[in-house]
């Protein structure tokens, strides 16, 4: 059917599109769902030189560098990983008409609670080119239509997913909406639109998500910041803790799940402070630490912490250190600094492990193995709209379940009240 790319309508005109393609949506089968998601990955695929070109022209005009670049930059293994994903999405049991619950009341009504879509979902975005596709096929299997705004460096990239996406025959028109990126009007649009709009997902720094939380009239679901610690604990393999540290920290440190700080218990800092910050200065990491690390890492090259260090998501190869006297503290600081993400525990003493599992207070919490494992793919849920790091209506990866609302089907004989 049609393509978004239809400029010349205004945000108000393609969100009520969106709105009349939802009825639609919730209205497809699995396998035609299915179907519709399979030729997209086959289009993504079959056009990777046009994105590829749109990409290079975004990075060209960015002015972007280091993580944000990364976050920007398309390859092809990167276009062969969302066509991957699209797939994935695809294989995933489709949540829509699940019975939730069923039972019968004396009186004879059947009540059943089941799955249906949320409806018109709008989400507000940096320059990741990727979430253009993750978050449309998501609401797209989940029978929702998405309302699309991406941010400005990424236009090109976003614009040219969209069309691809919905180019494929048989999507219906406004499902896959893409708003203009070049003005801050659209965002303000889109936060105003109570009615057209059933909830808003904005997914970037923490400037984005409070701008929107705080000015939105639609409810809004948070896809938080990544503050995430790490804590060796006093019984920790160093080995494992090593490995844990520096993959959690360097494998992608421009994303929200990488590790940002690291605390460790005083009864073995003396040792491991010295050895895992060697380790780090080697893997380029800035290194930032506490007076009592940085004494311990005397002759390396530390720099002294600051009481907003302790707030702040690096989203680089940056990490602070700090040296606690025992779990117990270590659940404190991070009650008390962290964005409620995901935070992990590197420790042989199971009564440790078990405490902080059970006392700090974030959606992903880590026992033995890195913070980089709070993602969608990795949970078995495919692609994801997000991280949630708040407690209504959904916490942690949030994908397809996540995507849909409740209703509540009755059936009598005649009954009345």
């Amino acid at each position: 059917m049609g393509t978004t790319r239809a400029t010349s309508l205004t945000t108000q005109e393609k969100l009520r599109r969106a709105r009349a393609a939802s009825g639609r949506l919730a209205q497809l089968s699995t396998e035609t769902k299915n179907e519709l998601l399979l030729a997209i990955a086959d289009a993504l695929e079959a056009d990777q030189a046009g994105i590829l070109a749109a990409n290079r022209d975004d990075i060209a005009s960015s002015g972007l560098e280091g993580a944000m670049r990364d976050r920007l930059l398309l390859t092809p293994e990167r276009i062969q990983g969302m066509a991957r994903g699209v797939r994935e999405v695809a294989a995933l049991p489709d949540p829509i008409g699940e019975t939730l619950a069923e039972w019968t009341k004396p009186n004879g009504l059947r009540i059943r609670e089941l799955r249906v879509p949320l409806g018109v979902i709008g989400i507000v975005y940096e320059a990741r080119p990727n979430v253009t596709v993750d978050t449309a096929v998501l609401a797209l299997k989940s029978g929702n239509a998405i309302v699309l705004r991406c941010g400005k460096e990424a236009a090109q990239s976003c614009e040219r997913l969209v069309e691809i996406m919905a180019a494929v025959r048989g999507i219906p028109e406004g499902a896959i909406e893409l708003l203009d990126s070049s003005t801050r009007d659209s965002v303000h649009d889109l936060i105003k639109a109570r009615g057209l709009v059933d909830v808003l997902i904005p997914r970037g720094g923490a400037g984005l998500i409070s701008f929107v939380t705080e000015n939105s009239t639609v409810p809004v679901i948070e896809t938080g910041a990544g503050n995430c610690h790490i804590f060796v604990d006093d019984s920790a393999d160093f080995d494992m803790a090593d490995r844990i540290v520096i993959n959690a920290k360097t494998q992608r440190p421009s994303v929200c799940n990488a590790a940002e700080k690291l605390l460790v218990h005083e009864k073995v800092a003396a040792e491991y402070v010295p050895r895992i910050v060697k380790k780090l200065i080697n893997a380029g990491v800035e290194v930032r630490g506490d007076g009592k690390s940085r004494s311990l890492a005397e002759g390396l090259d530390v720099v002294g912490v600051t009481e907003k260090d302790w707030y702040e998501e690096y989203l680089r190869l940056c990490m602070a250190v700090a040296v606690v006297a025992n779990v117990e503290e270590a659940i404190v600081h991070i009650n008390r600094f962290s964005t409620r993400h995901s935070d992990s525990i590197v420790t042989e003493n199971e009564e440790n492990a078990r405490k902080f599992l059970s006392e700090v207070d974030s959606a992903a919490v880590y026992w033995n193995a890195s913070t980089r494992f709070t993602d969608g793919a990795e949970f078995g849920f495919g692609a994801e709209m997000g991280i949630s790091t708040q407690k209504l209506h959904c916490r942690g990866p949030f994908a397809l379940a996540e995507l849909t609302s409740s209703k509540y089907e009755i059936v009598g004989t005649g009954q009345v009240r």
